[in-house]
């Protein structure tokens, strides 16, 4: 896949601009990890033309961790991953989706909906930064996408894969029961869907993180294409290449989620991959990579430093 440098800033209309201000001030206050250490930035083309925003941080000729974000979220979801000393020796990938933060943003529903579109824009990113044996990442969405790309690509050439109270299906008995707030996050009234953005927000912890991080994480989905808010709903997850694989699997998952839920979810995920591994975080909800973030992370070393001595 082509790989673009690309003056990002100027390419942005005036309205992108002011968030962007937004969250950049909301960050600085944050009171939460220490910044990230200096990223490298590019741009990889997806193979319908969306324009996909990479970063990459840590060691240059590390192996790599490609970590895949979640609904109305961006790169910065990972930063508490990203400024860790002791995953720093690795080669930390990550990128918005499609729709979200600086990526593009399709009209068209096709462009969501068929989640064999987010699938390619993944294989692309791997291609691009020639990640070799790498260890796919993925929370809430980013699951369903990892789901998707082990079913279109396979798992050759891969490491490993973890999914962070990642979605496996979009079935009532996986997912939390709240009709109202995904109505209202495709409101037409301005007000409304705002309000249903901080309510889904919310619904992401279990303890409500402190204000600067919760105005950051709300400047951040302020980037999510509306377009991709409707479609996504009826995104199309294939799940047979979960339940192909011979990697080492990782499901690390909040016990107090309120947006998938964990029991079911699990269940299922473990009938899918019997030899799948499961951390369990009894006090987080749907986003223990923020929530208990020390503990996280080293699992998630451990589980790397695993799977590259299965290889």
């Amino acid at each position: 896949m082509p790989v673009r440098f690309l003056p990002v800033i100027g390419m942005l209309p005036m309205r992108y601009l002011l968030v962007c201000l937004l969250l950049f001030f909301s960050t600085s206050a944050a009171a939460g990890p220490a910044v990230t250490p200096a990223s490298r930035s590019y741009t990889v083309t997806a193979p319908d033309g969306v324009a996909l925003a990479v970063q990459e941080h840590g060691a240059t000729d590390g192996r790599a961790i490609v970590f895949v974000h979640g609904l109305l979220g961006s790169r910065i979801d990972w930063d508490a991953q990203l400024a860790d000393p002791r995953l720093q020796g690795y080669r930390l990938i990550t990128y918005d989706l499609r729709g979200h933060g600086l990526s593009g943003k399709p009209a068209a529903a096709s462009a969501y909906r068929d989640g064999m579109r987010w699938a390619d824009d993944l294989a692309a990113v791997v291609k691009a930064a020639d990640a070799r044996d790498a260890v796919l990442v993925g929370w809430s969405l980013g699951g369903a996408v990892i789901s998707n790309y082990l079913t279109r690509y396979g798992d050759e050439g891969l490491g490993g894969v973890v999914y962070v109270n990642g979605v496996i299906e979009l079935r009532a008995e996986q997912l939390g029961a709240h009709p109202a707030i995904y109505r209202d996050l495709v409101s037409d009234d301005l007000r409304t869907h705002l309000r249903a953005v901080q309510d889904f927000l919310r619904l992401c912890f279990a303890t409500q993180p402190p204000a600067p991080v919760f105005e950051t994480l709300l400047a951040n989905a302020a980037l999510a294409s509306w377009d991709m808010q409707r479609a996504v709903q009826g995104m199309s997850i294939d799940v047979a290449g979960l339940q192909r694989t011979q990697l080492p699997v990782l499901l690390m998952y909040g016990a107090r989620d309120a947006l998938v839920t964990t029991g079911p979810t699990l269940a299922r995920a473990r009938q899918l991959q019997p030899r799948a591994q499961t951390v369990l975080y009894p006090n987080a909800g749907h986003a223990p990579f923020l929530e208990d973030s020390p503990r996280f992370n080293q699992d998630l070393l451990r589980f790397v430093e695993q799977a590259a001595n299965a290889h």
